[in-house]
């Protein structure tokens, strides 16, 4: 139900009213289009349905005294919900046991960490950073904060050259086709003085000018990208991010959980004083937290829980100062990044800074060095290098200290990258590693690269990597992130390995690059017939086409190739910008038909040729001129391409010579022969000229074609 098919079947009934049954099988091309694409669609909407339960969002909630999963379209009001670290708060509620730390940047736009505890009203939409605690919903459905505000403001945004440039398409030409058409029927019906004839011209200008396969084969691409993409245990949130995958030119890899494992493991405890029990105070730190971020679960799985301290108040572990804490009777205890923690260089996180070290302090004395191990991915060099082969920059981001990334990016294959430690250094993007980074700091990465015009694809699995993965143009994560992170991020890796990202963007350009080529096809039409509907309203000759003749070209040179090269194998990397690239093939070929058109209506009148001559020859070279661009378009040719282009060349050839009366063609006599033999060499001149010549402008003039 689109704009271009309520103006298709409304020209088809005032065909019908007509009597010209034969023109209305323009309709047939348009319903084919949509009952492929409806099925496409369904086909990937069930998929994606299936693989979403997979990572549906759930919260969890006390029912008849137990602590249950329940989806969250379920909660209701009263419900007691107990909220952790990485989730997000899916409906505003006070919290009655516990202290949470909580970002609202997504609603609030404010990027600091707020602490709230007890009788504190939590904010829908907004995520736990860390902390946990047992909360009472407040609000729900559209009374929550998060709905009254915007619909979808967790949302991941949807930033697509495509859609602007099709939507763009498709306003133009919705002021434009009406009042055109209006004023050409006027002006046939003044030259003729036959209604009939009128209507059927003036519709053929009309369906000339719509590019009805166009938009339709966007979504069923798509829809088969979402297919092939899944296959591959890979959930795609939302349709026009695999434009911006085929975009991406640069990269920017979490460190935890992409390189590596993310199953972290305590390897060794290093104690640094004798009179203390390490593990002892460890058993009731643990035990004093209930967050479970990779690390600590690896301190939990590695320290027996004890509770033989009393706890006063805990300090909730925070991404801007590195650490946490518990404040017990018998003192304040610390664990976290030894540079964040102790002022000088202690010897034994000097030797194991290849590792994640995590420093054990009493106030400001250091108790012991913990020594965590994360694995590196077996796929990790192999990712690394399809990256490098396809010219994709990348930049590793983490919070860890530049020694322990340095011996992960070796491990991994990856030497000689410049280094940035961010915790005494300012933002530089032409780093390739930056460490000890914030949140905040790594949204201000991604977006300091945009700003240099680059694609950045962001990954991530973390709460603290929300505000990057939002700002990116496409956001990764796997099916075990945070629900925060799921939620915002466009594509969802459900086998928790980031194996598939060269698929993915290899799927992406094949498809954007395939789109833009089909594109090309039908904007060739569009222009031609909309430059025509405005000429002829100023010159004293018929119309030369007819529906049915339409049909029969664009069924040739657009309908039949645009489908078989839309779904064709295409890696190259995306070059500028989608509609300067489909107008730089579509107005060699569009400009070039106009000129046949003209030059036959005006040999036609100088000739003494009779209407259905000049159609005919009209038809002819419209159709030669639509092969030029499509062998254009397939160049270089391979042996898929080259049987399409010969195969469609005999069907059109077949049909013109079995079907000519239907077609509304007349036999070619020996002066329609010279002229239109004059016409290939003249055309094919012009083809040329203006090919170098749309080139040429498009770089001089940029702006022009944007």
């Amino acid at each position: 139900f689109t704009l271009f098919n309520m103006l298709n079947i409304g020209l088809a009934v005032v065909v019908l009213l007509v009597g010209s049954y034969k023109n209305v099988l323009f309709l047939g091309i348009v319903i084919c289009n949509t009952l492929i694409s409806t099925i496409q669609e369904i086909r990937s909407k069930l998929i994606v349905d299936k693989l979403s339960k997979l990572t549906s969002f759930k919260t969890h909630v006390i029912r008849d005294n137990k602590m249950v999963s329940i989806d969250n379209d379920d909660i209701v009001l009263d419900d007691i919900v107990m909220l952790k670290s990485g989730d997000q708060i899916a409906a505003d509620c006070t919290i009655i046991n516990g202290e949470v730390v909580v970002n609202e940047s997504f609603i609030t736009g404010e990027s600091d960490p707020l602490a709230y505890t007890i009788n504190d009203t939590l904010k829908s939409g907004s995520f736990i950073v860390s902390g946990s605690c047992y909360a009472k919903v407040i609000h729900v459905g559209k009374d929550n904060y998060m709905q009254m505000i915007s619909s979808d403001v967790n949302k991941y945004k949807i930033n697509s050259v495509l859609m602007k440039s099709l939507n763009r398409i498709v306003k133009y030409l919705s002021i434009i086709i009406i009042p055109v058409g209006i004023i050409l029927f006027n002006h046939q019906y003044h030259l003729t003085s036959d209604l009939t004839n009128s209507i059927i011209r003036t519709v053929a200008a009309l369906i000339g000018m719509i590019p009805e396969g166009l938009i339709l084969l966007t979504s069923s691409v798509l829809a088969v990208s979402i297919l092939r993409l899944a296959k591959l245990n890979v959930l795609v949130q939302e349709l026009y991010c695999i434009e911006m995958l085929a975009r991406v030119d640069t990269i920017c890899l979490d460190k935890t959980g992409t390189i590596t494992s993310g199953k972290m493991e305590v390897s060794k405890v290093i104690p640094l004083v004798t009179d203390f029990d390490i593990y002892n105070i460890m058993g009731n730190i643990v035990n004093s937290f209930k967050d479970e971020n990779a690390t600590f679960l690896a301190l939990k799985k590695h320290f027996k829980k004890c509770h033989n301290m009393h706890v006063i108040k805990t300090i909730p572990f925070s991404s801007e100062h590195k650490y946490s804490g518990v404040i017990f009777e018998e003192g304040t205890y610390y664990i976290g990044a030894p540079e964040y923690l102790c002022k000088h260089n202690i010897k034994e996180v000097v030797d194991n800074q290849n590792n994640r070290v995590l420093l054990l302090c009493k106030d400001k004395k250091p108790l012991a060095v913990i020594v965590i191990k994360d694995k590196i991915r077996k796929n990790a060099k192999e990712m690394f290098a399809y990256l490098k082969s396809q010219n994709v920059n990348i930049k590793i981001i983490s919070g860890d200290n530049l020694k322990t990334i340095s011996s992960v990016l070796k491990e991994a294959g990856m030497d000689n990258l410049k280094c940035l430690d961010l915790s005494q250094n300012e933002i530089d993007t032409s780093y390739d590693v930056f460490a000890r980074v914030t949140p905040i700091q790594k949204k201000e990465i991604v977006s300091m690269l945009q700003k240099q015009g680059h694609f950045v694809a962001m990954t991530g699995d973390g709460v603290n990597d929300c505000l990057a993965l939002r700002q990116a143009d496409c956001s990764i994560t796997i099916k075990d992130a945070t629900s925060a992170a799921r939620n915002i991020s466009q594509i969802v890796l459900l086998d928790d390995d980031f194996k598939s990202i060269p698929d993915i963007i290899g799927e992406g350009r094949r498809t954007i690059n395939n789109i833009t080529r089909s594109a090309s096809l039908f904007l060739t039409k569009t222009t031609y017939a909309l430059l025509l509907a405005l000429i002829f309203i100023f010159v004293n000759f018929n119309y030369p086409f007819e529906p049915i003749q339409f049909t029969l070209t664009s069924c040739f040179t657009i309908g039949i190739p645009s489908f078989v090269l839309a779904l064709e194998p295409n890696n190259d990397r995306i070059k500028g910008n989608f509609l300067m690239n489909v107008l730089s093939n579509s107005l060699p070929g569009a400009l070039t038909i106009v000129i046949n058109v003209v030059c036959f209506s005006i040999l036609g009148w100088l000739f003494n040729m009779d209407h259905s001559q000049v159609s005919t020859l009209c038809v002819m070279m419209t159709a030669y001129t639509g092969f030029l661009l499509l062998f254009k378009i397939c160049f270089p040719l391979n042996r898929l391409r080259l049987s399409l282009i010969i195969l469609l060349i005999i069907g059109f050839i077949g049909s013109i010579i079995g079907f000519r009366e239907f077609y509304s063609l007349t036999i070619f006599n020996f002066k329609m022969f010279i002229f239109i033999a004059i016409l290939i060499m003249i055309s094919t001149l012009i083809f040329n000229l203006m090919n170098n010549m749309i080139n040429y402008l498009i770089k001089k003039y940029p702006k022009w074609f944007v």
